[in-house]
């Protein structure tokens, strides 16, 4: 069974630290969060919070207070399977809602697939702006020196189908028949579509993380049509509205 709950000790937070940076093997000098700032979050009255499978810690989140009655969620990771991430999310809520903040934010990078699928349609987030460059280059083991566009996800914590979902219920995105793909995969290659309905679906590739690795030039590809068609329409003012299929964002005119 996984337990989450709250860190305070020095150790925990070495832990912690150790874990994040064997998911994202931070290149030294580049690390979002260090020991002595998990520490003086905590005491700070921050979200420092570990998921631990037996005595093994599996997962973790990093998280501060945000203007708008908000927790922003900095840094999570958890090791794949067994559902930890979502549990870890689960007790991020519980304990924003303690406290009376109603969203909780974070920003994700809108080419991971998987991401995309697990914040919009396990969590119910939404994506509320496009963060061309947000970071600047990211030199980490998974980023691979890409540049760091990121999606800010808005989780309305007490919205029907958040509740829904956290319920483990499910709540499927509606896509109507004369929907129009505005940017679709062809081939492992972005090619970019209409996108003048009411209703856009816009790809996210298989696997950005292994086209950085294996094809730079087309992982840069699918970042550049990203920013144009997705951050296009979110600046146009169109909404996304969830994640289709495990593989396509769905926009809709506001």
């Amino acid at each position: 069974m996984i337990a989450v709950r709250e860190l305070h000790e020095i150790a925990e937070f070495e832990e912690l630290f150790a874990l994040f940076d064997g998911i994202w093997r931070f290149d030294q000098g580049g690390q979002p969060i260090t020991v002595e700032l998990m520490r003086a979050l905590s005491h700070a009255g921050g979200y420092v919070a570990g998921a631990f499978d037996g005595d093994r810690m599996a997962g973790g989140s990093v998280g501060f207070l945000a203007a708008g009655n908000a927790l922003h969620s900095h840094i999570t990771g958890a090791s794949a399977g067994r559902g930890i991430g979502f549990e870890v999310k689960l007790h991020q809520r519980q304990w924003a809602l303690e406290r009376e903040l109603g969203r909780v934010t974070w920003t994700y990078d809108p080419l991971v697939r998987r991401n995309a699928h697990f914040n919009l349609a396990k969590l119910g987030a939404r994506p509320r702006e496009y963060l061309p460059g947000f970071y600047g280059i990211m030199d980490d083991e998974i980023n691979q020196g890409d540049e760091s566009d990121r999606m800010l996800a808005v989780w309305e914590l007490s919205a029907p189908h958040v509740e829904a979902l956290a319920r483990r219920e499910p709540w499927p995105v509606h896509v109507p028949g004369d929907a129009v793909v505005g940017l679709a995969d062809d081939g492992g290659r972005p090619a970019p579509g209409p996108t003048d309905a009411a209703v856009v679906l816009v790809a996210a590739p298989p696997d950005i993380e292994g086209l950085r690795r294996a094809d730079p030039g087309t992982a840069k590809a699918w970042r550049h049509a990203m920013r144009d068609v997705l951050g296009g329409l979110i600046a146009e003012g169109r909404v996304v509205t969830g994640f289709h299929q495990k593989s396509f964002y769905v926009v809709e005119k506001a």
